[in-house]
């Protein structure tokens, strides 16, 4: 009696069963119910995720700017300009190498922090999730942000 010399193939694989596609969909959701919350602030999902930066360092380079939010200068760069067109922050080469770039956050964009500080709550409130919900998905998915970074 011959014997099947390969071993059975996996099942096809299925949209619902993969973890690429929920973070996707969930990254697009989220993404979506904050720009919602940020209408009223006039800012963009991406401008916003800069403030957060400059709200905490108050200036970084673009360099910087890029590694924090995984992303590359000809993309950060535009955002940044608009950003500036808008007086929200402030570019500059720096003294010591004229490569580097340092963003500087201004009074007008330190005034949209006092605004945006309920988003966080408010966000919760939309996805239906409590803050300490919140705070356990973030701290889920840091180990696996980090591991995937270094790779």
């Amino acid at each position: 009696m011959p014997t099947n010399a390969f071993p059975p193939l996996p099942p096809l694989p299925r949209l619902d069963n993969q973890l690429c596609f929920s973070v996707y969909a969930l990254s697009r959701l989220i993404t979506k119910a904050y720009q919602k919350l940020l209408e009223g602030l006039d800012v963009t999902y991406p401008q916003y995720l800069v403030l957060l930066l400059l709200w905490e360092h108050e200036a970084l380079t673009v360099k910087a700017l890029g590694n924090k939010l995984l992303l590359d200068s000809g993309t950060l760069t535009p955002l940044l300009k608009r950003m500036e067109q808008r007086g929200w922050l402030s570019r500059r080469r720096a003294a010591h190498d004229e490569r580097s770039v340092i963003i500087t956050i201004l009074p007008a964009g330190r005034a949209l922090e006092l605004q945006a500080r309920e988003i966080p709550l408010k966000l919760s409130v939309c996805i239906g999730i409590t803050p300490a919900q919140v705070s356990d998905l973030h701290q889920q998915l840091q180990p696996l942000i980090k591991h995937l970074i270094t790779k």
